[in-house]
C-alpha cells in the first residue's frame, strides 16, 4: 500500500497496511477539496480489519464535488475505497453518522500530523 515519508507519501508493497489515522492523514494531505465537505470514516476499517476502506462525505452538488471525486478517484489507485456521498438533508434524515458509528477524517488524522 502505502508508506508515509516527512514530506508525502510512497508506494510499498501490498503487504504494508496503513491504519485508520494514516488512511485519514493521506486523504486529507492529498485531497484538499475535502476542506469543503464533512468527511469521516466508519466500518471494520476502524477497528483494524476489512478489505475496504469506507468513507463518508457530506456536502453540496456541484463542481466542488466533481473536483472532489477526481481526488479521490485517483487516492484510490493506492488504497481501497468505498466512498458513500451524501447531502446533508440527507445525513440529517437518516442520522447515517451517529447510527455507523463514522468518525471525523480530521479527528482521525491529529494523531497522525503530530508525528
Amino acid at each position: 500500500m502505502l508508506s508515509i515519508k516527512k514530506r508525502g507519501f510512497q508506494a510499498v508493497s501490498s503487504d504494508c497496511l496503513m491504519a485508520a489515522n494514516e488512511v485519514a492523514y493521506y486523504l486529507l494531505e492529498s485531497c484538499k477539496t475535502l476542506s469543503n465537505f464533512e468527511s469521516y470514516m466508519f466500518g471494520s476499517t476502524l477497528t483494524g480489519i476489512g478489505n475496504d476502506i469506507d468513507i463518508l462525505i457530506v456536502g453540496p452538488i456541484g463542481s466542488p464535488l466533481i473536483k472532489l471525486k477526481k481526488e479521490l478517484k485517483a487516492a484510490s489507485k493506492n488504497l481501497p475505497l468505498d466512498i458513500l456521498y451524501m447531502l446533508p438533508s440527507e445525513e440529517r434524515e437518516t442520522d447515517f453518522i451517529n447510527r455507523t458509528g463514522c468518525i471525523s477524517l480530521d479527528k482521525l488524522s491529529f494523531n497522525k500530523a503530530l508525528l
